[in-house]
């Protein structure tokens, strides 16, 4: 782990959703974890990969590209996200084996350093298989985060009610004990 603690308001969320939580809103100012490879091996240690690939400047400038095509998949229509994802992908595989454990998955790629943003967009393609309407963007006017609903009747609005949703809670009861 880096001596250094995710500062991230959301974080937990599945891989290609966490990437583009690797930009955020504090109080009205942007912020961007993958400023430099200092904030690349947070990302990396936040998300398990920190032993598997190293926290250098080709990893960043990929992973720094797995977001923006993420963004555009996730926030644009499909046919301009589609290509920008496909071109991730093209630099890796999944390689299926037979273990004493059991069948297993191992992804191999073109280049080590582009395994994080390869291993994003592949889980993106997981989120859109699974529930696409499930993915995403926190109800609150100033925040940026996304989020995968897993509540029960799909319902979910705040990328964490004890933030947004209480700022959007409290604005209201301002407002209604304003008007009074």
């Amino acid at each position: 782990m880096p001596a250094t603690p995710d500062p991230r308001p959301l974080t937990g969320e599945p891989l290609a959703l966490d990437l583009l939580n690797s930009r955020w809103n504090n109080d009205g100012a942007p912020r961007d974890l993958l400023d430099g490879t200092d904030g690349l091996a947070v990302w990396l240690a936040s998300n398990g990969l920190a032993r598997a690939y190293p926290a250098d400047e080709r990893t960043l400038l990929r992973l720094r590209e797995a977001r923006k095509a993420l963004a555009v998949a996730v926030d644009g229509p499909p046919e301009r996200g589609a290509p920008l994802v496909d071109a991730l992908l093209a630099h890796g595989r999944v390689r299926i084996r037979l273990t004493p454990e059991g069948p297993a998955e191992e992804p191999e790629f073109t280049d080590p350093s582009w395994g994080p943003a390869w291993l994003a967009a592949r889980n993106y393609l997981h989120l859109i298989a699974r529930a696409p309407d499930r993915i995403r963007v926190c109800a609150h006017e100033s925040c940026v985060l996304r989020f995968f609903d897993t509540s029960r009747n799909g319902t979910r609005r705040w990328c964490s009610m004890a933030v947004c949703g209480n700022r959007a809670k409290a604005h209201r009861h301002y407002a209604r004990t304003k008007e009074n």
